[in-house]
């Protein structure tokens, strides 16, 4: 028995027929069809597709055959690969010195007929054979030939086909595991991104509550200095004067024909009117003087520049200093009627929280809401006369009241233009705002979320119904968990 020789291209044949990943696989029904065919073609009880390995031949198909590999040694395919251009025909290996002692020809399965097809790759590398095989001699005919050569050509179509989709599917698992990633790093940007604006909604909101106490603390008492001197003043100056007035009525009545003189720049200062209106003016002064001294008081309150702890306070006292401040934006003026303010004030306890950051939030929410009435009012004057007046007084409602699970309930509600469904789902987001330009930066709604949810673990919620108006509900523990 001649023992077949390695070919040339042996290490690199080899690897092409490694790169396959075909070797030890379980077999598949498109080879097998390819071996049926070869086998009913040639009209032999025998078809095989063979591998040449390093040491070994491997049937990755076979009709007839049960074993599933033999020695390379004793292969008759080893022979056909060295022959990649053409088919090794043996009629009958008995008479062929190569095969004629070899163990397959003498014993089972006793090879006497073998055809085989060389399968070469499409870099020419012969990897094995599409073969077939009989017990006794016999020949094919030129087109038995031609069909197993092109049926082994079909095997590596499919090989290639094989391992085109085994790199497809790789690929598509990479690529989803890719678009995985990249799903990842958009969420975890997302959620940086929402971090980073939330800090700085905090770092401005911050900034603004301690530039706005400053600010606040430092008008009040710049206020407050004058107008204590004044009032404290003013009921001086009214004793002082009510002497003045008594002495000039005692002189009127010993004396009353004054020379020419007195009587006749009596006559022109109208000392019965001064008389009577100076009385008139220092009981406006007094007046004027505690209107300013409760709006100094309102100032300190809702500024609470000296309490960065949470302290219980009086949640009616935060309201109302936060509606002096407006009050200015109450009054009618050419843009809208007066808006009337209905409070609903129940019996509420002290609360916990960070006075002067929940009196921020009700002035964010109080302002929008005189921007929604003022809003309407505008709507409507471009579609209705001048002259017509709003069917409904502009009307903004502050109830109070305390949850059966111990929270304070604050409900704000104004009957402007509302809030429209598109962006109802952003009005929190951080820097979202619908207003003109100049008229906000976005950050009320969304400061006001992160003081009352975050820092106080209520909650803040909305109801509005567009073109009719909108209700905010706050909701605060009582005592801090």
């Amino acid at each position: 028995m001649n023992l077949p020789p390695l070919p040339d291209n042996e290490e690199d044949r080899l690897q092409a027929l490694i790169e396959y990943h075909i070797l030890d696989t379980q077999p598949e029904q498109r080879f097998d069809d390819l071996t049926a065919i070869a086998a009913h073609i040639c009209n032999t009880p025998i078809s095989l597709i063979s591998l040449v390995d390093k040491n070994r031949q491997w049937f990755k198909s076979k009709v007839g055959l049960e074993a599933t590999e033999t020695p390379r040694e004793l292969a008759f395919c080893a022979h056909t690969i060295l022959q990649p251009e053409k088919p090794l025909i043996v009629p009958n290996a008995l008479e062929d010195e190569r095969f004629a002692d070899n163990p397959l020809v003498i014993s089972e399965p006793n090879v006497i007929f073998y055809a085989g097809a060389p399968l070469v790759t499409p870099d020419g590398f012969a990897i094995g054979t599409l073969c077939t095989i009989d017990n006794k001699p016999r020949e094919l005919t030129p087109e038995q030939v031609l069909t197993l050569q092109a049926l082994g050509r079909q095997v590596i179509s499919q090989l290639e086909l094989r391992i085109n989709l085994t790199r497809l599917k790789q690929n598509i698992t990479h690529r989803e595991q890719v678009e995985q990633n990249l799903r990842d790093t958009n969420k975890k940007l997302i959620y940086t991104l929402g971090k980073l604006k939330q800090t700085q909604v905090q770092l401005i909101q911050s900034e603004k509550m301690s530039s706005l106490g400053e600010m606040v603390a430092g008008i009040a008492h710049e206020i407050n200095n004058p107008v204590t001197f004044i009032s404290a003043n003013i009921e001086y100056v009214n004793n002082y004067v009510s002497d003045l007035l008594d002495l000039l009525s005692l002189y009127q009545q010993y004396y009353p024909e004054p020379n020419a003189e007195i009587k006749s720049q009596a006559e022109e200062v109208d000392t019965d009117f001064l008389t009577e209106d100076l009385s008139k003016i220092l009981s406006s002064m007094s007046a004027g003087a505690e209107r300013i001294q409760n709006i100094v008081l309102s100032l300190r309150n809702f500024s609470r520049l000296d309490e960065a702890q949470k302290k219980p306070v009086d949640i009616h006292e935060g309201i109302d200093s936060t509606l002096s401040i407006l009050q200015h934006r109450l009054k009618a003026t050419l843009e809208h009627p007066e808006i009337k303010i209905t409070k609903e004030y129940g019996k509420l306890p002290k609360i916990e929280c960070y006075a002067a950051q929940v009196n921020q939030v009700f002035l964010h929410i109080l302002s929008n809401a005189i921007d929604a009435i003022e809003e309407k009012f505008h709507r409507k004057q471009q579609v209705t006369n001048l002259e017509n007046k709003l069917t409904q007084l502009p009307t903004i409602r502050i109830n109070t009241n305390i949850s059966p699970e111990n929270t304070i309930l604050i409900r704000i509600a104004d009957n402007g233009i509302g809030i429209s469904e598109k962006i109802q789902p952003k009005i929190f987001d951080p820097f979202f705002t619908n207003k003109p330009v100049g008229k906000g930066r976005g950050l009320g709604l969304s400061i006001s979320y992160q003081i009352i949810v975050k820092k106080h673990e209520g909650n803040l919620k909305y109801r509005t119904k567009y073109g009719k108006g909108s209700e905010f509900l706050i909701e605060i523990p009582v005592k801090d968990n």
